[in-house]
């Protein structure tokens, strides 16, 4: 082969490798959305990052926040038609796209549409279109008869195809601000974080035969070292609001290692603060506890009572 053709060979190859990678979005990035999303039907509104949007719609804000989210594609944040049309697409861009009922919430199920006793319904919910939980199921009420009741325990959504029009607005590249976005996206509220780098003693266990130190007449049996090693940590300051969050109650192990395997660090902390009580009634109180027989022997000459006496009863009754 000569020197023109390798230089043919190897060019072909870099064009071919180009050729293979796809353009624009893809799974893994993350992306920062502005979109709302209707149901075709009756064109209600479902969900929506617009403020300007919700208010229009009447929307209760007071424990929602309408602010563009960070979703990373791939990770199902958001339905799959959504995702498959945003793949490919550019900063800035926009689209529509309409999802099926049987990619959204499903469709309607007649079998979970059933009678149950209205007994299992509080008195101040047994009405028509009341939204009610019964034998840990979630469902709305269509008609009460008697002491019946019939409850559509499908998804409020169900046999409703999804419209969504969004906006891309920008691909987010900040480790802490993907943390953010990540967290939100899991349990859609706003958390204190930072990145720091920690040293961190960690025992490693050195196998039979490894150990470059030892003697070569010593049996090596194998033991554990402690070393100092640096690990970066995403630390998450632990509000009520998280602690008692049921999604993190129930998954903070999975969102912890979603975080780890995005944001490539070694661990997640999660960090409560407790500040000081001051001196208060209980600090006084322990601190009389603590404080020797000096606060009792006072306690007693304020309450007119002569020690030795005391303790002669208490000998007597013994």
């Amino acid at each position: 082969m000569t020197e023109n053709d390798a230089e043919a060979t190897e060019d072909a190859a870099e064009d071919a490798e180009a050729e293979e990678e796809p353009d624009g979005l893809q799974d893994g990035d993350f992306v920062r959305l502005s979109y709302t999303a209707r149901e075709t039907q009756n064109d209600g509104l479902v969900d929506t990052t617009s403020q300007e949007v919700a208010e229009e719609e009447g929307v209760d804000e007071e424990e929602q926040t309408f602010e563009p989210r960070i979703i990373v594609l791939g990770e199902g944040h958001l339905f799959p038609p959504v995702e498959a049309d945003i793949k490919g697409k550019e900063e800035g861009d926009e689209g529509s796209v309409t999802v099926p009922a049987a990619e959204a919430f499903g469709e309607k199920d007649s079998d979970q549409v059933r009678t149950v006793s209205s007994d299992k319904i509080p008195e101040d919910e047994r009405y028509p279109g009341a939204h009610v939980n019964v034998d840990g199921e979630h469902g709305h009420v269509e008609a009460i008869i008697g002491g019946r009741a019939r409850v559509d325990f499908n998804h409020a959504l169900a046999g409703h195809d999804i419209e969504y029009e969004y906006e891309i607005l920008d691909v987010v590249e900040d480790r802490l601000e993907r943390a953010k976005g990540l967290v939100n996206a899991f349990l859609d509220i706003d958390l204190e974080m930072w990145l720091e780098t920690d040293e961190v003693e960690e025992e490693t266990y050195v196998s039979p035969g490894d150990d470059e130190d030892a003697d070569e007449d010593d049996e090596d049996e194998g033991h554990f070292e402690t070393e100092t090693v640096e690990k970066e940590s995403l630390y998450i300051e632990a509000t009520p609001q998280l602690t008692m969050n049921q999604q993190w109650m129930m998954g903070k192990q999975q969102i912890a290692q979603q975080l780890i395997d995005r944001l490539g660090i070694d661990r997640v902390v999660v960090q409560e603060t407790i500040d000081g009580m001051g001196g208060g009634p209980m600090g006084g109180m322990m601190g009389g506890m603590g404080g020797g027989g000096g606060d009792i022997e006072d306690a007693l000459e304020d309450a007119d009572v002569d020690a030795d006496e005391l303790v002669e009863e208490l000998e007597d009754d013994a």
